[in-house]
């Protein structure tokens, strides 16, 4: 069963330590990384939620939600309006092991619980080259709109 548990001093230094195969690094940011980008985020009155992952009592990885302004300059009103997978990322001991769908599987039940308020849509991007997370979130329900959030493609999954 997959848990999700805020950051805290007991876990921090764990999922910093977490880790992705080599050829997914350019993909996804570090974990350090995200936990800065939360705390700047909530700093600034927007919505940030970073949160471990475990399965079984074993971390096994992060996520992190936002809803509302991600702080690009052109922002749509599915950005400004829906909540976003901002990261998800599962340890590379852990992979292959269908705990990437499940983790979804719990993000979208917390989602749907509505922590920052109501909303229609989750929405994720990630980079044209990244393929795998192409056919993960493909799978799972996530459509490609046609929207860019930088460089990467959108898709959107209807709550």
């Amino acid at each position: 069963m997959i848990i999700l548990q805020e950051i805290t001093n007991a876990n921090i230094w764990k999922v910093c330590s977490l880790e992705l195969f080599d050829e997914q690094k350019d993909f996804v940011a570090e974990n350090i990384q995200s936990l800065a980008e939360a705390y700047a985020t909530r700093n600034e009155g927007n919505n940030a939620l970073p949160l471990a992952v475990y399965h079984d009592a074993e971390l096994i990885g992060f996520v992190m939600i936002g809803k509302g302004t991600v702080g690009n300059e052109e922002e749509s009103d599915l950005i400004k309006e829906n909540y976003c997978l901002w990261r998800l990322m599962i340890d590379k001991k852990y992979q292959g092991q269908g705990l990437g769908k499940q983790t979804i599987d719990a993000v979208m039940d917390l989602i749907r619980t509505f922590p920052f308020g109501e909303a229609k849509n989750v929405w994720l991007s990630y980079e044209p080259e990244n393929t795998h997370a192409r056919d993960v979130y493909r799978k799972y329900g996530f459509v490609e709109n046609g929207e860019m959030c930088g460089n990467e493609i959108i898709a959107v999954y209807a709550l």
